[in-house]
């Protein structure tokens, strides 16, 4: 067969070669037999059968009855351009998953980045499931931003971590909601100082025994969780002052600076 360059570019699109060949065939050919199909694209008319299925589940060739004959016709192949289009949009819906995996590694460190509120959304998922009881938790957070990016995940979230057994610690921005939600209670499990009334941040802070989460909570979304021991050290040590300085405020009033 012929046309070996558009065979090529087929399978650089993601047809397999008996794919790419059937389908040339069926363009050039019209309505056809699956005879007439495997003639044209040099290939066993048994496994045509099951190329054509592959590529009428693709939209790239469908089925014609003409008096009792079934015939099989090349669609249009602007749908190509479609299905390269729904592949690239499948990839970037993706991406934020596989950019999760990708690590620099050095020694016993990785970071890992986050884009997009789905995939933040690991970040919690990993907190939870590699908490052990006693460990602590660390916050410094504008706990009322990042709770309304997705109220009903969150929720469960604080719900999920608070019955894990975590010493946990924040420093929040002050916001009605600590009071309206109950932040700091023992329904969370959890201690709360509040920062300066003056307090503006847009990046929450979360310090465990393993890692550090840093999450932008404004556009863009991100999170960048960094393992390192050095640097959960010094964040810990960093917290540490800052908690010193801030008296607990039972009544949940900002704190003058």
């Amino acid at each position: 067969m012929k046309n070996n360059k558009l065979i090529e570019t087929l399978k650089n699109l993601g047809l397999s070669d008996h794919e790419s060949r059937v389908y040339l065939a069926c363009l050039s050919l019209g309505p056809s037999t699956i005879l007439q199909i495997a003639q044209a694209a040099e290939v066993k008319r048994t496994t045509v059968y099951n190329v054509i299925e592959s590529l009428k589940r693709l939209g790239l060739v469908r089925v014609d009855i003409q008096g009792f004959k079934q015939l099989y016709v090349a669609d249009n192949p602007e749908k190509l351009e479609i299905m390269v289009n729904a592949r690239r949009d499948e990839l970037i819906n993706s991406l934020p998953e596989f950019m999760a995996l990708y690590n620099l590694k050095g020694g016993e460190s990785f970071i890992r980045y986050y884009e997009g509120l789905e995939a933040c959304k690991t970040v919690y998922e990993n907190i939870i499931k590699e908490a052990k009881y006693g460990d602590f938790l660390l916050v410094v957070s504008d706990q009322a931003t990042w709770y309304e990016q997705d109220p009903e995940y969150f929720q469960t979230f604080l719900e999920r971590r608070s019955n894990i057994g975590l010493k946990v610690r924040k420093l929040l921005q002050y916001s009605p909601k600590i009071d309206e939600l109950g932040w700091g209670t023992p329904k969370f499990n959890e201690e709360v100082k509040l920062l300066p009334a003056d307090t503006q941040l847009t990046t929450n802070l979360f310090v465990t025994p393993s890692k550090v989460v840093i999450h932008q909570i404004i556009p863009p979304i991100l999170a960048i969780e960094i393992e390192n021991n050095s640097v959960v050290r010094m964040n810990k040590e960093m917290f540490e002052i800052m908690w010193g300085s801030v008296h607990l405020n039972n009544k949940k009033e900002p704190l003058g600076s």
